[in-house]
């Protein structure tokens, strides 16, 4: 069970029929509508509902034509981290909409500008990925942008090192486990296509069993 202090923090990609072309691997993290629907129902439902945060990455247009709505139905919040790149383009968020979803008191963060990993990047290419989305963040939602997402959960301790320095106050993976309030570090359970009510069930209760917990740094590849 989760300790005092900590909460859980279920991730999601995209929801529905994508609407753009997808990365090698992405399908895997495609969910059904359907799918996503009994997802939000049980998180809702669950007695543990205020120490379960809802996150989203990529900044696909499903976030909000499919989530958001969702979301507001159930009276959830989630933090959208959207890929400055794809800002405006086919089946991605436009300015408008991320806009839109910050109006619906919706959290904006930053998942990079390009879909690269971060531990390979060199110095400036990286503080260019965190500093400059950030800036556009900014400037669209006219407040501070304060998260990062890392893309497919990778990182160094270079990379956490270069968030801090960029202004960043929290760094999102996809470890899996728990979260700490005021950490900084703050590993998350991604939602795929394969992922059982069981394993869900034992996310949201914060009852993960240290097996699974491996597993899921084994797909993170902490680098070095």
């Amino acid at each position: 069970m989760a300790r005092v202090g900590e909460y859980r923090i279920v991730n999601f990609h995209g929801i529905g029929t994508p609407m753009r072309e997808l990365e090698p691997g992405e399908a895997d993290y495609w969910i059904s509508r359907d799918r996503f629907v009994t997802i939000l129902d049980r998180i809702a439902s669950h007695p543990a509902r205020e120490r379960i945060l809802i996150t989203f990455d990529d900044g696909n247009a499903s976030d909000l034509e499919i989530a958001a709505p969702e979301l507001r139905q159930r009276g959830l919040y989630a933090e959208f981290f959207v890929l400055t790149g794809r800002i405006g383009k086919e089946g991605s968020l436009s300015a408008d909409d991320i806009r839109t979803l910050f109006a619906l008191d919706m959290r904006i963060g930053s998942h990079g500008v390009g879909h690269r990993d971060w531990t390979r990047l060199t110095t400036n290419d990286l503080v260019h990925e965190l500093e400059s989305s950030k800036a556009h963040l900014e400037q669209i939602c006219g407040c501070p942008v304060n998260a990062a997402s890392m893309p497919f959960g990778w990182y160094n301790s270079a990379v956490l090192q270069q968030i801090r320095s960029a202004g960043y106050r929290a760094a999102y993976s996809s470890g899996g486990g728990s979260a700490k309030v005021d950490g900084f570090l703050k590993p998350r359970n991604s939602i795929r296509s394969e992922t059982a009510d069981r394993w869900l069930d034992d996310v949201l209760s914060g009852q993960i069993p240290f097996w699974r917990k491996i597993r899921s740094a084994a797909r993170t590849k902490l680098r070095v």
